[in-house]
């Protein structure tokens, strides 16, 4: 369907982020409540900030959130959101234009600002479930847009996860939800495919998903996925939160082999060196 995996990811404005090989996307979480740095980079200047220093430790792009999505996690109200968000993303954009800026949210009202703003990605965990508005700001702006698939909200997702075929399913609902925002009017190449690792799924789900991870390359769209420093390496290692980013960066590199494009990361300078060792080796 569509374009092939090596095909170039459109970010909108005339950005473009080449996907043949493995690209990072730096998570700037200005949020007091998410899992790995919640309250770390809460206020705007520290945001900011870290967002340069991970563009500087090698970051293609930045994932720019306001609202925690962890399992548990309670949703803020839009104007808190705009509030933490949008500062960031100018700030951003500002000091690097170079750097793609993509806005975390499921909100059509924070995706238009921070597309205002100079984001040009959004990155949805809802597929424009949470608020149908969003459909009609990314069909009107045609940004980049990251299709992730999730079970429920965070706030019960993980309560009794099920599926027939996780990886099968989770393609379906990737081909009708694809289906849906192209009508709409967003162009096809601007889509990349998340399966959501951790998201309405328990372990053996996440297991299945990247075991089986070359799968998603069926729909021609670049695979984006975010595994960093997630549950799943807790429940197969023992390893608590912080002492996750080795783990990550290793299996970083075999769901690279498996097809992933663009890794969204906390740790960018360990991943980035794990990702251009393993080039060179199989260059």
């Amino acid at each position: 369907m569509g374009n092939s995996p090596a095909a170039v990811w459109r970010l909108g404005r005339g950005m473009r982020l080449t996907c043949d090989a493995s690209r990072i996307a730096g998570i700037v979480n200005v949020t007091p409540d998410s899992f790995y740095d919640g309250g770390r980079h809460a206020d705007a200047a520290a945001a900011v900030a870290h967002g340069l220093s991970l563009a500087e430790g090698g970051a293609d792009m930045l994932d720019v959130g306001g609202e925690s999505t962890r399992p548990g996690a309670a949703p803020v109200s839009l104007e808190e959101e705009l509030r933490r968000v949008v500062p960031v993303v100018a700030g951003l954009v500002a000091a690097r234009p170079d750097i793609p800026v993509a806005v975390d949210t499921y909100k059509a009202g924070c995706a238009a600002a921070a597309l205002d703003a100079g984001a040009v990605a959004v990155n949805d965990v809802s597929a424009c479930a949470f608020d149908p508005g969003l459909r009609d700001v990314v069909a009107q702006y045609k940004p980049g847009y990251v299709l992730m698939h999730s079970q429920g909200r965070p706030a019960t997702m993980q309560d009794d996860p099920r599926y027939g075929d996780v990886v099968e399913d989770i393609l379906a609902f990737f081909e009708e939800r694809m289906a849906l925002l192209v009508r709409a009017g967003l162009p096809e190449e601007h889509i990349v495919l998340d399966p959501g690792v951790g998201f309405g799924k328990s372990t053996e789900h996440n297991l299945d998903i990247l075991r089986r991870l070359d799968r998603f390359t069926s729909l021609g769209r670049p695979l984006y996925l975010g595994i960093s420093n997630k549950s799943v390496f807790g429940a197969v290692l023992a390893l608590p939160v912080e002492k996750r980013n080795l783990a990550t960066a290793v299996l970083s590199v075999l769901c690279a082999a498996r097809g992933a494009r663009i890794h969204r990361v906390h740790d960018v300078a360990g991943v980035a060196a794990a990702l251009r060792l393993a080039a060179a080796v199989a260059a």
